[in-house]
Formats: C-alpha cells, sequence, structure tokens
C-alpha cells in the first residue's frame, strides 16, 4: 500500500489518461507522448511506448484515451485528425495498432466505451456528430446528430444500458437512447457558456456538468432534468470525476490558470472539501484508483503524480471566519467567530476533529455568530421619491432654488431646503432692481459715516438733511434725493456732488472708486462698496472748517486733573496748522491724541466656490447623491468654476440614474439624460436596442434578411410555450433557455411554476 505522494517526468505533456480494470495501469496520450505504466507501490514503470513506427502520423496524436472496462488489453484514443483509433495491447507486433475509424470530419474530443458491452465504443466531434462504433465489424453502425457545434463530452450511463449523454459548447445537455438515433429524447440548457466535461454518478442518476462560466451542476435526472448543486470555482473547469464511495464528493480540475486539483463537497459549493497543489500548470487528466483515498493526475508540466488523499491541504481550515456582506436593502451582515459560551460537548468535538482533519472525510467543526444590522429606509425611501418626482433640474436658477426648496421642505427634509435656500443667496444676484432710497436708509448711511470716521459729524441744527445731502452718489459716497439715480462718474448739478458744494455743507470724500458689487447689506437694500483715498484737498477742506475732529483724551469725563509730573511739550494756540500735501496725513499740534487716515482698504470678496464644492462632496459621502447631482445639474455653466472633476461629476450622475432606475422613475432618469453634459451620460439612451434572435429549435442565430432558419428550415415565428400558437403581439422569452410565449401565459404560468414550461428543465426567472 502506497503511503505518501509520487510522480514521474516526461518529455511531453499529455491531454489525457485512464485506468484499466485493475487499476493497477495507467495510460497517458498527448500530442507527443503516448505511453502505458504500471502503478508499484513506490514507482510508476513504464511497459509500452505507443508512439513507435515508421508512420507517426497525426493517428498518434491524441485528444482522449479510455480503457476498455471488461478487456484491459483494448484501447482507444480520439486524434486531432478526426480518426478513432482502437490500441490491441495483446498484438505481438512492435506496433499496438488495431484498427483506426475515419468517420469524422474534425477533431474527436472525447471517447467511451461501454459499461458493460466490451464492443460498444461512442465519439464526440468538433463536427457535432456522435458515432457508435462496433470492434467486432469495424464500422460506425449510429450516427447522432446533435445540431450544435461540436460535442465536447460524451458518456454512457450506468444505470440505463442504452442511455448516454453528451455535452456541447452552446450549453446544451441531450440524452439519447442508442436504438433511437434520430432524435435526442431529453434535452435542456445547464450553462451560459461551453460545457467541457461530463460524469455521472456511480451510485444515482446525477450527472455533473462543468462549464466555461466557472460552475460545476449536478443534475437529477430521475425524472426532469433539475439542478440539485451547483458548485462555484474560480477558473472554468476542464475535467470532473465522482469520488468513489464518497456520494457527495467530485474532483476538478481548471481548464486554465489554476493548477491545484480540488475535491469538492457538493453540500458546501464555495470552498473545496481538499485540495492537491503538486501540479506547477493546469491539470489534464484526472483518475480515481477505485477507492476514495488515493488517485492518479497528469498536467501541462509533463509529469504524472499519483495523489494520496492524506497528504491534501484543507482550504476550510486556512479559510477567514470572519465575513461581512451588504444587501440592497442596506441592512449588514457580520459573521465572526464564536468563542464564547460554546457548550462543553462542542468544545470536546471540535478539538477531536482539528486533531484528526488529515485522515477524516468530514468539515472542520467551527461555531460561529451572525449579526445582523438594519436600518429604517423607509422615510428615506419615501422623501427620495418625493423629491425626485418633483424637482426641478433646469431653468432659472432662483426659481429652480425656490420650487426646489419648497419641495424638499414638503417632503420633511428641511435641511435640504436650507441648502437650496443658500445656494440662491450664494450665485443669485439682486442688485437687478433697486429701491428709490428712503429717509431710514440716510440715516443708517449717516449712521455708518459717523462709525467710519470714529467721530460724530457736527450737528447742524438748522440743516440736518443737508448734511445727510453731503453723502451723494450709489454707495456710500452719497445718496440721490431725488428720482434720476446715475451710476457714471460724472454728476449732476442737482445731485450736490464734489463740484457743488452748498455752504456749510462737508465737502465728501475725494478720489472714490467703485468696485464690483459685494453682499454687504444696510437695512433692506444693498450698496456698492467704495474704496476710498485721502488726498491734501480734502485736508485742506476739513480745515477750512471749524470742526473739532481730535478723539478725546478719555473716553469718561475726568473727576480731576491728572498730575503730570513731566513738562508739558510747547505749544502754540495760535500758530496756523502745517499741511503737507504729499504725505496724505494731518498733524494737528498742542491736541493730546490725532486721528491720522492714510487710506480704506479695499473690501474683499467672498468667493463661496470653495463651500459649495466642499458641500457637493459630503451628501455624496453620505449617501444623498440626490441631492448632489441635482444641484450641479441646477447650477448650469456655473458648475464650470467648481473644482471637481468630470470623473467624479459622472459618477453622481450615474448613481443618482442607477438609484432611479430600481425605483422605476425612469422619467425622471430620462430627463437627466437629455440635459447631462457630459458625452457618456447623454448617450446612455442612444445605445443599441437591438436583439439578437435564435431559433428555438437548434439554438442557432437567424440571419437578419432571413424569416427561415438555414440550419433546421424552421420561420422565425415563435410559438407560445403554453398554447403553442403563433405569438404575433409581445412574446416573452428566456434568456438562459430562449423559450417563451405569450406574456399573459407565461405570467400565469410562473405564479406556480419554476421551471420551463416546455420541460427543458431551465429555471427560468420571470420578474
Amino acid at each position: 500500500m502506497l503511503l505518501k505522494t509520487m510522480y514521474i517526468t516526461q518529455e511531453s505533456p499529455a491531454n489525457a489518461l485512464a485506468l484499466n480494470k485493475d487499476n493497477t495501469q495507467v495510460v497517458i496520450a498527448g500530442r507527443n507522448v503516448f505511453k502505458v505504466f504500471s502503478v508499484l507501490e513506490d514507482k510508476f514503470e513504464e511497459v509500452y511506448n505507443l508512439r513507435v513506427g515508421k508512420n507517426l502520423n497525426l493517428n498518434f496524436s491524441c485528444n482522449d484515451v479510455t480503457w476498455n472496462l471488461i478487456d484491459d488489453h483494448i484501447l482507444a484514443t480520439a486524434a486531432t485528425n478526426g480518426a478513432v483509433v482502437v490500441w490491441n495491447l495483446n498484438k505481438s507486433s512492435r506496433s499496438k495498432q488495431e484498427h483506426v475509424f475515419t468517420d469524422h470530419k474534425r477533431t474527436v474530443n472525447k471517447v467511451s466505451f461501454h459499461t458493460t458491452e466490451p464492443m460498444w465504443l461512442i465519439s464526440g466531434s468538433q463536427d457535432g456528430t456522435m458515432k457508435c462504433f462496433d470492434l467486432r465489424t469495424k464500422e460506425a453502425t449510429k450516427t447522432f446528430y446533435s445540431n450544435t457545434e461540436s460535442v465536447r463530452d460524451v458518456e454512457f450511463s450506468p444505470h440505463q444500458q442504452h442511455t448516454f449523454a453528451a455535452v456541447s459548447e452552446n450549453g446544451h445537455v441531450q440524452q439519447w437512447d442508442l436504438r433511437r438515433p434520430d432524435r435526442y429524447f431529453q434535452h435542456f440548457t445547464a450553462h451560459s457558456g461551453p460545457i467541457f466535461a461530463c460524469d455521472w454518478h456511480p451510485e444515482t442518476s446525477w450527472l455533473a456538468t462543468a462549464s466555461r462560466d466557472k460552475t460545476i451542476k449536478v443534475w437529477d435526472l430521475s425524472q426532469k432534468p433539475t439542478c440539485e448543486y451547483t458548485i462555484h470555482t474560480i477558473a472554468s473547469v476542464g475535467r470532473i470525476k465522482w469520488r468513489p464511495q464518497r456520494k457527495f464528493h467530485i474532483a476538478s480540475c481548471a481548464l486554465v490558470v489554476d493548477s491545484s486539483i480540488n475535491v469538492w463537497d457538493i453540500r458546501r459549493p464555495y470552498i473545496p472539501f481538499a485540495s492537491f497543489n503538486e501540479h506547477k500548470d493546469v491539470t489534464t487528466g484526472i483518475a480515481w484508483r477505485g477507492d476514495p483515498h488515493s488517485f492518479i493526475s497528469t498536467s501541462r508540466d509533463c509529469t504524472l503524480y499519483h495523489h494520496m488523499f492524506q497528504d491534501a491541504t484543507r482550504p476550510a481550515s486556512q479559510a477567514n471566519p470572519q465575513g461581512i456582506d451588504l444587501n440592497p436593502n442596506g441592512d449588514v451582515g457580520f459573521a465572526c467567530r464564536s468563542n464564547t459560551n460554546t457548550p462543553s460537548t462542542l468544545k470536546h468535538l471540535s478539538n477531536f476533529v482539528k486533531k484528526n482533519s488529515s485522515n477524516n472525510d468530514s468539515f472542520c467543526a467551527a461555531s460561529s455568530m451572525v449579526h445582523r444590522f438594519t436600518r429604517n429606509v423607509s422615510n428615506e425611501s419615501k422623501w427620495f421619491v418625493y423629491c425626485a418626482e418633483r424637482y426641478l433640474l433646469n431653468g432659472r436658477l432662483s426659481d429652480i432654488c425656490d420650487h426646489n426648496a419648497k419641495v424638499a421642505s414638503e417632503g420633511g427634509r428641511n435641511d435640504i431646503s436650507t441648502i437650496w435656500s443658500i445656494i440662491k443667496a450664494l450665485y443669485d444676484n439682486p442688485l437687478t432692481n433697486i429701491p428709490k432710497t428712503t429717509p431710514a436708509i440716510k440715516e443708517d448711511i449717516l449712521n455708518l459715516t459717523q462709525m467710519t470716521l470714529g467721530n460724530p459729524i457736527e450737528q447742524n441744527n438748522t440743516n440736518h438733511d443737508n448734511e445727510v445731502k453731503s453723502l451723494q452718489g450709489d454707495g456710500l459716497g452719497g445718496i440721490s434725493g431725488g428720482d434720476d439715480e446715475t451710476e457714471t462718474d460724472e454728476t449732476p448739478e442737482n445731485h450736490n456732488h464734489l463740484g457743488n458744494i452748498p455752504p456749510g455743507y462737508r465737502k465728501p470724500l475725494n478720489g472714490y472708486k467703485r468696485t464690483p458689487k459685494s453682499d454687504f447689506i444696510f437695512g433692506e437694500i444693498e450698496f456698492e462698496p467704495l474704496s476710498i483715498e485721502y488726498s491734501g484737498d480734502y485736508i485742506e477742506n476739513i480745515i477750512s472748517n471749524d470742526s473739532d475732529w481730535t478723539l478725546p483724551k478719555e473716553a469718561f469725563p475726568l473727576r480731576h486733573e491728572i498730575q503730570d509730573r513731566s513738562p508739558p511739550p510747547e505749544q502754540f494756540p495760535n500758530h496756523p496748522l502745517d499741511i503737507n500735501d504729499d504725505s496724505g496725513s494731518v498733524t494737528v499740534e498742542d491736541q493730546p491724541c490725532q486721528l491720522i487716515v492714510t487710506s480704506v482698504p479695499r473690501p474683499q470678496f467672498w468667493d463661496p466656490t470653495r463651500l459649495v464644492e466642499e458641500a457637493l462632496k459630503h451628501h455624496a459621502s453620505i449617501r444623498d447623491v440626490q441631492t448632489s447631482a441635482s444641484i450641479l445639474m441646477a447650477l448650469g455653466q456655473k458648475r464650470n468654476s467648481l473644482n471637481i472633476g468630470i470623473a467624479v461629476q459622472e459618477q453622481w450622475l450615474l448613481e443618482y440614474i442607477d438609484i432611479l432606475g430600481r425605483f422605476k422613475l425612469y422619467d425622471v432618469a430620462t430627463q437627466i439624460i437629455e440635459h447631462a453634459w457630459i458625452p457618456s451620460v447623454s448617450q446612455l439612451n442612444q445605445q443599441s436596442t437591438t436583439i439578437h434572435a435564435s431559433c428555438a429549435t437548434c439554438a442557432k442565430a437567424f440571419p437578419s434578411s432571413s424569416w427561415f432558419c438555414d440550419q433546421c428550415n424552421k420561420s422565425k415565428l415563435s410559438l407560445c410555450s403554453i398554447c403553442h400558437q403563433v405569438v404575433r403581439g409581445v412574446y416573452t422569452w428566456c434568456q438562459g433557455c430562449t423559450h417563451g410565449g405569450h406574456t399573459k401565459h407565461m405570467r400565469e404560468w410562473f405564479l406556480n411554476n419554476r421551471q420551463c414550461p416546455t420541460g427543458c428543465g431551465h429555471l427560468c426567472e420571470y420578474t
């Protein structure tokens, strides 16, 4: 009895292998290798090299090889040139070739002997046909047409003598009766891609199929085809073999990428029960040695391995015991290992299993806990739909903001309503129509002027209004008392500007310049800010008046004189003021404090762009993409000033459209697509909606210029699977099995059934 894994290296990779009925010899076959080995206790020993002779043609280039299950001296190979070759190991000559069948027109993919009739050999070819050969008559007795492009595997049923199964590249499975070669008696769609291999279960009427869609499916064919189990792998599956004496175990190898051989428990479809990682390239053949503890494999790395099950790795023991998942409703599921509150019996059992995990046929015992975190999304869904149906997304920004703020408020989202109001305040222009000046506004401006200069302007008891008139213009420079307001630099004489100052009035500030409009508001009306520069002329006007412009020495009257021991500076009360026109400043002697004004700084205008950017990104981060996308659309061309990349904007719009589709708000989604400024979004409703139909009989695609299938010569007119009448209106069909019918009939059928009404076995989904 072998105790460890062993291997042998060949000069060329093999495409397939097979064991004899006693499991003592193994044959490997490929394009450049064809040998028979004896399987000893500690090594492989070469017995025959069948690739010998003078004429080494393509008959020796093999895709598959099989060993007769009754006569262990008979072999058969599937050649790449379309030949089926029978070999006799008992021939005395050096060449063991017995007979060559040349009935196929293209490459033969698979050959298989009958389980109880040693003279029956069946083959499946790339030409879409299957042929049954009788070794006694040395001819193909029956031909089976699959009506598909190629047949990848054929297997005789171990449960029914005259039945065999065939799988093809269009994802279909067919069951045939040897006595009726004209038509299969069962047909169903098993996979969405090509099927590369199939294998009958030795005990039950299960058929396992392996496909390029990275799944292994187990079908119960006792009655109607039913998919009992589905195994999900990481790569396309090339070979599968049921494990002997283990009902739920099956071995598989990948067609590309993965070089491991995995043994699966079909009841646990996402993680292999055992894994063998000895090969360095993809495995091309698997054969069990009649017991569940050893098997032989070959690979493209030119090696032939004998595996012992005790040397397998257990991926389940290395799996991450924690996981997290999110469902479409926003619920979060979290699974973690359970280390607390574990019964003592379970702890004892888990310890026992861990100690013997390498030799038993059970998964590692594990105890875990699943936590579910839910959130109430009903209110969110309600206001989302309410706002999406009523929002305005194009037009004048002020109207959009007013309308959407009202909609958000009615929908219960006062925070979103406030955001729309803020957007209007930031981007809307309120200076289009300024009302005429009122006395209250004049008083506000006078008070502002007093605070700016730091000393109250002397009140003339008789001409209080005349002092107000000294502030002429639109902004702080002055307010017109009449109806003829203007923003020009030249002022009419009746406006009392700089050139026309009534006696006793103070001269207004000279040299002011207008700057862009700002958001400073006095009272209820906005005025333009001014940049004021002081010059010598302005100082002369100040000096020409007898007003006291000095600041008080103290903020409150003194109770007694402050004694200053230092000598006071020399004072000249009658000395005229010394004016320096160049400096633009005034030095008034004999005063404890001086007011020196050189210039008023230009006001800095606030740019709201960065605030809007951060607000939009914040709402997108908290899954409120509706607000971000809606504000982007409402801004129109103003969005160009935002520092938000086109890729981010596209992501927001596409995510919003996707959410609208979930709530079936297709009209709103269409509106967004129509007004989108990003080409990839605006072209969503311009993509092709062409549907390519295929024949329901042979599954061949219909030509666009014909009403008949060029393969089976049947009409394109589809028949209802329920009433079997021509569907002249709306036709509903399944994309998996291509069967369908009247919408009403299909709806009534799927109210109480899951499988296709034609009996093909496909589990259709009707939505």
